[in-house]
């Protein structure tokens, strides 16, 4: 009990004191959360928490490592597979089981051609993706259809994948480059034009189309430099710095030798081809700012370069719209090929 100046008693209850007390530690304790920089760059629905040291940019090691994982981002994942599934199956009952070749010396290394009727018709090589670990030729079937219908020949490749090779791109780099230089040095055996040789690739598919893209041909081919005469990158990486530094590197072996001769990103100058760069507005903020990244510095150079953002969609439907003529990819690669969307 204590007394006022003025006489009057007042009983303070020891409760009142612990909620007093109470309040004010949380008053303090959220000031000091609120201090902190919340984590920003996550997938819909995860929760953010208190920031952690800087990895990259201003992402932590948790937002690096979701900003290159794609499936936390995009959740019709499995459907959109279903879907192109059904497209394959219906595209090939139409055109043919595609000729199954073999362009290297290991049993990986071959492509499947689906022809056009068209006499010295231009190419199209398509790369697939799937994290540099998934993927296969057959799994692209349903993009087949809008190329050989509009008059090309097209080809989707095999390939190793860096689990095999044990963590090393570069075996995967150089069989997708042995491709192309095979398809240009026999394609006038199956009546496909070597001087209408374009390539196109999806999310790491894209990445190796890159590379293809910015090869030294002459040098390390004996081929003009000019052999790829255009190309579609969807939804890749060019520089693999950042990649790097991410959860990737759990399956990919990343030495300096690699980030340099596998980042197209540093190779600007040896693009002898219109480029189209593209991602979509659902796609993970580390995509999104690799293809605007890539395509400022293909925009620098003497090549045109056409860079396209796809409103609403997410990595793996951007696939999609490669595969069809009326899709904002379809219709750029057909432009670039000179083709129409129909016979």
């Amino acid at each position: 009990m204590g007394t006022t100046g003025g006489g009057v008693s007042v009983r303070i209850k020891r409760r009142t004191l612990f909620g007093v007390a109470l309040a004010s530690a949380l008053t303090v304790a959220r000031g000091v959360v609120l201090g902190q920089q919340m984590q920003q760059h996550l997938p819909p629905g995860v929760t953010p928490k208190a920031k952690g040291a800087s990895v990259f940019l201003d992402y932590d090691q948790e937002e690096l490592d979701a900003a290159y994982d794609q499936p936390a981002w995009s959740h019709n994942q499995a459907e959109l597979s279903k879907r192109n599934a059904q497209k394959s199956a219906a595209a090939i009952a139409r055109l043919g089981t595609p000729r199954r070749m073999s362009y290297g010396p290991t049993d990986i290394e071959k492509l499947d051609l689906y022809s056009t009727t068209k006499p010295n018709a231009p190419i199209h090589i398509f790369v697939h993706g799937g994290a540099w670990r998934f993927g296969s030729a057959a799994e692209a079937a349903y993009q087949s259809e809008m190329f050989v219908d509009a008059g090309s020949h097209f080809v989707a490749l095999d390939f190793t994948n860096v689990i095999a090779t044990k963590g090393h791109l570069m075996t995967m780099a150089q069989q997708v480059r042995r491709a192309v230089a095979w398809v240009h040095q026999n394609a006038a055996g199956w009546g496909g034009n070597r001087n209408r040789l374009h390539i196109s690739g999806h999310s790491s598919g894209g990445h190796l189309a890159a590379v293809a893209l910015t090869t030294d041909w002459q040098k390390d081919f004996g081929l003009p430099h000019d052999v790829l005469k255009g190309g579609l990158c969807a939804s890749g990486l060019y520089d693999l710095y950042p990649v790097s530094l991410s959860a990737r590197s759990n399956y990919v072996t990343f030495t300096d030798e690699v980030l340099e001769a596998l980042s197209p990103l540093r190779h600007i100058n040896r693009l002898a081809a219109p480029v189209i760069i593209a991602h979509g507005t659902l796609e993970t903020p580390e995509f999104q700012r690799q293809n605007r990244a890539f395509a400022a510095a293909t925009k620098s150079g003497v090549k045109p370069t056409e860079f396209i953002v796809l409103d609403g969609y997410n990595h793996f439907e951007v696939a999609e719209s490669l595969g069809n003529p009326y899709g904002l990819l379809g219709r750029a690669i057909l432009r670039q090929m000179a083709l129409a969307s129909s016979p």
